[in-house]
């Protein structure tokens, strides 16, 4: 197992930086959180332009076939740079329809840059369980109507297309009768209501009231949705884990260098020795948030390969997400502490970064949801026992 990045990898992550540090800067951001849009109006077009909305995606569809790692060192740029567009959200929503298979046109709209998707996903009662879906879906003709209400759907108001888990049939937290559709976002009886985040990004509540759409509109096959949306799930979950080290990275950075310039007693008191415990303990979480972080992009890249199993994906997956939350958690608020009241000031980048981590730890299954599952594995009790 080769946990070295490629040259590739690391050219693109310094390209990214560099355009993040000359057009995205902090005073960009918030004026891109305030603004109607909630995103860079410009930024969109610079990530098609880098080529990372085609990273992803199979080579058919004007894709560079790029796997998880090479998304791990995209997304852990797109985290220090604390960028709000809507790429996590497309790239997640691109994977339903790589793994549905039925897509294509689509996929080759996000590979350009041209369609922007987002994923309905959650709903009021269902809270981390994606099997938990009251929306309906049912059969009418040749085509499907869906009823129903879905909650903080991540950049549901700037996307062009969503993927919309429904239950056409079963009990409400069965896996056998979910079926998964893309559908316009512009759809006769879709009813969009977007806000603004802890963390400044946008998300949206949307109602569906007896929308049509046509066969053609599922994803995989109908009734059989669970599969793909599991695995989906976890791909974000993956991308979410390194974005998030990102985030913890430049928060360490930024902690690290106000200890260093903040004075008391004439001396910076970063001198301190219970302040040096303290960050050495920072660094501790941080370091083993990037073990499991890259733990689980190589366990979903070698999935896609064919050499990881379902049960050591949803492994590594869960465990990765519990242990970099738990670091997030602990970093985030170590790095508030150490910062003083001025750690949670709109004009310092500490209280935007434990914004965004506070965020993460809730999006695609807290600490939790991914320890009880990890432990649901099988296997698990046998080794414990052992």
């Amino acid at each position: 197992m080769d946990f070295n990045f490629k040259d590739e990898q690391l050219q693109l992550a310094d390209a990214l930086k560099r355009w993040i540090a000359r057009d995205y800067t902090f005073e960009a951001r918030r004026a891109a959180v305030g603004s109607a849009s909630g995103t860079l109006d410009t930024a969109w077009a610079t990530l098609a332009e880098l080529g990372l909305t085609a990273l992803p995606l199979p080579e058919a569809h004007g894709g560079f076939d790029g796997d998880a790692v090479d998304m791990f060192v995209v997304m852990q740029e797109l985290g220090r740079g604390l960028v709000v567009e809507p790429y996590f959200a497309t790239m997640l929503g691109a994977d339903f329809l790589r793994r549905g298979g039925a897509h294509g046109a689509l996929l080759d709209r996000v590979a350009t840059g041209d369609l922007k998707l987002a994923c309905a996903l959650g709903e009021r009662q269902s809270r981390h369980d994606l099997r938990d879906i009251a929306v309906r879906a049912v059969a009418d003709g040749d085509g499907w109507r869906l009823s129903g209400e879905k909650k903080v759907v991540l950049h549901g108001a700037q996307a062009g297309m969503l993927i919309v888990s429904a239950r056409s049939g079963g009990a409400q937290r069965d896996e056998a009768g979910i079926t998964l559709f893309a559908i316009p976002c512009d759809a006769a009886g879709v009813t969009v209501r977007d806000v603004r985040m802890l963390d400044g990004g946008r998300a949206a509540d949307m109602l569906l009231r007896d929308v049509r759409v046509d066969a053609g509109a599922v994803i995989g096959q109908p009734g059989a949705g669970w599969d793909i949306l599991e695995a989906a799930a976890d791909y974000g979950a993956g991308l979410l884990c390194a974005e998030a080290l990102g985030a913890m990275e430049a928060l360490f950075a930024a902690t690290l260098d106000y200890l260093k310039t903040r004075q008391q007693f004439g001396v910076p008191i970063g001198k301190f020795q219970a302040l040096q415990h303290r960050m050495a303990d920072m660094y501790v979480h941080l370091e083993q948030a990037r073990s499991m972080a890259l733990l689980a992009a190589v366990r979903l890249a070698g999935e896609a390969r064919g050499d990881t199993t379902a049960t050591e994906r949803r492994r590594a997956v869960s465990a990765a997400k519990y242990r970099v939350g738990q670091a997030a958690r602990f970093v985030g608020q170590q790095a508030i502490q150490l910062h003083g009241g001025m750690g949670v000031t709109d004009e310092l980048p500490a209280s935007h970064y434990f914004k965004r981590l506070s965020t993460f730890e809730l999006t695609l299954g807290d600490c939790d949801h991914h320890l009880a599952r990890f432990i649901a594995q099988p296997g698990f009790h046998e080794r414990e026992a052992a």
